[in-house]
């Protein structure tokens, strides 16, 4: 089964958007945003059981990061968040780019970020898969 959805955060300053792919079980996620939208990073992750507790699901990503890009942390974030939460293996993209932005508007953005992987989370939830 493959399955396409876009997603977008609505919070009205550096919004992301998001083209999520359920292919089979796994699950593979672009996230792009601002300027000059691109490719900066990749992320694979798998879950595993919890180092510290075997009775919960965690992940374990490797990120390729391009040089001069900044999207690794965001990507591995992502990947391993939805991974562990889905129980499946994840790709994640991502590639933002805004001028000029500064630390309050980073900030925005993983706070944007964050609200883009609940987003996700939910509407593969209301899939009943």
């Amino acid at each position: 089964m493959t399955m396409v959805f876009n997603l977008k955060t609505n919070e009205g300053a550096y919004d992301l958007e998001a083209s999520v792919r359920l292919i089979g079980q796994d699950v593979l996620v672009a996230i792009w945003g601002g300027e000059k939208p691109h490719i900066g990073a990749v992320s694979v992750a798998q879950p595993r059981p919890s180092l510290k507790n075997p009775e919960i699901t965690s992940a374990t990503a490797s990120v390729i990061c391009l040089p001069g890009h900044k999207e690794d942390e965001l990507v591995k974030a992502t990947s391993e968040i939805l991974a562990a939460a889905l129980n499946t293996l994840v790709v994640v993209t991502a590639g933002i780019h805004w001028d000029n932005i500064n630390e309050e508007g980073i900030q925005k953005v993983i706070e944007n970020s964050k609200t883009l992987v609940d987003l996700i989370l939910e509407r593969i939830a209301s899939l009943h898969l």
